[in-house]
């Protein structure tokens, strides 16, 4: 038998408790509770078609490069760095976009140099396949470069790496001779 004010006890104790379970939100999911976060991967090899997304993650780690080499079946100034750049995020996107920012870091602090931005077509998607090309002369021979994946601003991850290639070749000598350096005023 309860006494009167252990009833009022246990009679309040039962009211804030269902109180507390009403205001209270829902407990989010594990995924969303998590910081977003990805692993990047860029590849200059060929990537097969057909790949799952586990063979392609395969593929990659396999087949990663650090340094870029630059394609040379054209003239000096044409030429560019392509790649193939893998983002695999640890959780669906849950987004319309990504950015790949690119920085110079050969000579200290970064310094910017082109945003890629990548539109996404489903999102619950976590892994996303894109080939990068990088042109002369925004990008340059033999500079360390840094990308920075983010979402709605915030960085999710940075990777390096290298752009190999090969640089403008200068003869170092003047000509002054020839109808640029005359005098207009010749008698």
């Amino acid at each position: 038998m309860l006494f009167p004010t252990q009833r009022t006890l246990l009679f309040l104790s039962a009211v804030a408790l269902l109180v507390s379970a009403i205001a209270a939100p829902p407990a989010a999911p594990a995924d969303a509770q998590r910081r977003l976060r990805a692993q990047t991967y860029i590849t200059q090899a060929r990537v097969p078609r057909g790949l799952d997304e586990r063979g392609l993650l395969n593929f990659v780690r396999r087949n990663r490069t650090t340094r870029l080499q630059e394609v040379t079946d054209r003239p000096l100034a044409e030429r560019d760095w392509r790649a193939n750049l893998v983002v695999k995020f640890n959780r669906p996107l849950d987004d319309l976009e990504y950015h790949v920012l690119f920085y110079d870091v050969h000579d200290g602090p970064r310094r910017f140099v082109d945003d890629l931005t990548t539109y996404v077509g489903d999102r619950t998607q976590r892994t996303f396949l894109q080939r990068i090309r990088l042109r002369r002369p925004r990008y340059g021979p033999n500079r360390n470069m840094e990308g920075v994946v983010t979402v709605r601003r915030q960085e999710v991850t940075t990777f390096r790496f290298g752009l190999i290639g090969e640089e403008v070749r200068r003869s170092g000598e003047v000509d002054f001779t020839g109808e640029e350096t005359e005098d207009g005023d010749s008698e």
